[in-house]
This record gives C-alpha cells, structure tokens and sequence, in this order.
C-alpha cells in the first residue's frame, strides 16, 4: 500500500505496477461528496506566513478540485476570497467554511460564467464585498469524453469554448479596471494543451488557447506591472473526472505518469500563491507545469 496514497489500490498490468481509483460515474459537473476516495485540498503541516495579506482574489471554479486547494491557500496566507461557481453549493460551503476557519472572508457567488453579464457582476460583486480586487484566477472548465472529433456535437463544442476560453476573456475585460500595479492573473491551462489528448479534442483545443491567452496578455500588460501566468496540471483528482471520465478510465486515471498515480489538488496550491504573490513579482508570460513527470515542450 503506498504510504502517502493509502486508497489506491494496486494491480499488475503488463508487469508494471499501476495505482488505481475505484470505478465509478456521476454527473457533470460533479461533487467531491459523492467521489471515493475524496480528494485531498488541503495539506495539515502547511502554515501561511501573510504572503497575501489583505489581498482580494475572484477564483472561479473555487468550490472544489484545484480551486478549492488554491481558494484555502490563499486565505492561509490572508486573502480574502470570493468563489464563482456553477451550482455545486454544498462543495462551495464547505470551501467556505475553511476559508473562515483559517481566517480570510469568503464571498460565494453562483453563476453560469458562459455569459458576459454573469462575468461582469461576478467581479462587480467581489469589488462591492471586498473594495477591492488583487488577484483574478480564471480556472473553471468542462469537458466531455468522446470517440471522434466527429462525434463533437455543434452544442457541446460552443459549450466548452465558452465555457473554457470565452469566458476567461470576459471575466479578464470585467476585471482589469480594478486592477492596478503588482495586480496577477493566473489562469488554469493542461498537459494536454502541450501534448494532446484524443478523447478530449475540444477540451485540449481551449487549453492551447489559454496558454496563448496568458503568453499575449502577460505582454500586453506588462507596462502596467499586471503579471499574467497560467499552471498547466496533469492529472488530477477532482470531480469533473468522475463525471467526465468513463468508470473503466476513472479507475486507470493517472496511472501513466512517470509518478505512477493523479496528483491530489493540494499539490497545485503553492504554484498559485507564487504565481499570486510578491515572490513571482519578475514572472509573467509563464505556465508552471505540475503534470507527474510528464516531459513538455514550452
């Protein structure tokens, strides 16, 4: 049994070992409270030490999964922090029940992000609350498993464009004339941005643009010190696998890293609040990679 991942299982497949989850299915966009094991979001032994005191953060997508991890990062370190998600509101109460526990207010705001308005009031709504706004993470997204590109329905297709990459060009419009010199945003790109990935064609396709999204507005922006970065993760375990993912590849997910398992979403959490914070203050135009040991050309 693996000392640091106790609840993947191990089985032999073509005389190498591979960690797997149990199979299972729910739908989309899915809920921590219904995955088996859980995911990890927060790691006990990490203390903040007031890298973002009294900073403001919109994340949206922060009610669970890598948000999530990143969202209690943050108030760790004295942010407070408003979530925009889509309607998983028990993930995102208990999201906000640690982010108070350790400190930081929480602003929860539940909307479909697809629409510019529901963008723009996003951001009006942290600016009210808070009066102000630091730091935007655009890390929501969807995806769908299919066999082809021909199976791409034209519905589906506008669905995860404007959910992955139009999105982020509305929440960053809405933002930017709040924010100022020393101002950050990170976007969430993937892997598969970098290396493809067949099943998940248009998902991928958004990736790609969030990386040249980051790498163009990081230039753009640049006379004015707002520093714009992306995290490309590999696997991860967060409910959008098992309510995007089959059973039989939610029980493999992972499991071809160089690591041999998913990183759990408290891995990521760090990349965040550097990419946040004063310590990143000469970065900008760059992805930080966390993928497992996957060998990426950037």
């Amino acid at each position: 049994m693996n000392p640091i991942y106790p609840y993947y299982k191990k089985e032999t497949v073509c005389k190498e070992q591979v960690f797997t989850f149990p199979p299972q299915k729910q739908p989309l966009p899915g809920l921590e409270s219904l995955m088996n094991p859980r995911p990890i979001s927060e790691a006990p032994s990490l203390r903040g030490s007031g890298k973002l005191d009294g900073k403001t953060i919109l994340i949206t997508g922060g009610d669970s999964g890598i948000g999530k991890a990143a969202a209690i990062a943050f108030a760790k370190e004295g942010a407070n922090v408003a979530i925009a998600y889509l309607s998983e509101r028990s993930d995102a109460e208990e999201t906000r029940q640690r982010i108070e526990h350790h400190g930081g207010r929480c602003l929860l705001i539940e909307t479909d992000l697809k629409h510019k308005a529901n963008c723009t009031r996003s951001v009006q709504d942290t600016v009210r609350t808070f009066g102000k706004l630091d730091i935007l993470v655009n890390n929501h997204a969807v995806q769908y498993e299919r066999n082809s590109i021909l199976d791409i329905t034209e519905e589906q297709l506008y669905n995860v464009f404007q959910t992955n990459i139009i999105s982020y060009f509305f929440l960053i419009q809405a933002a930017l004339p709040h924010l100022s010199s020393g101002s950050s945003i990170i976007n969430t790109a993937s892997v598969v941005a970098y290396e493809g990935y067949p099943p998940l064609i248009d998902y991928s396709a958004t990736k790609g643009a969030v990386v040249t999204l980051t790498r163009s507005l990081a230039r753009s922006l640049a006379h004015q010190n707002i520093r714009v970065n992306c995290v490309a993760p590999g696997p991860v375990w967060t409910p959008l696998i098992p309510a995007s993912l089959s059973p039989y590849n939610v029980s493999t997910f992972g499991s071809d890293t160089a690591l041999g398992r998913a990183s759990q979403p408290y891995e990521l959490a760090a990349a965040y609040v550097y990419l946040a914070g004063d310590d990143s203050s000469s970065v900008t135009g760059e992805c930080i990679h966390i993928n497992g040991g996957a060998m990426v050309t950037t």
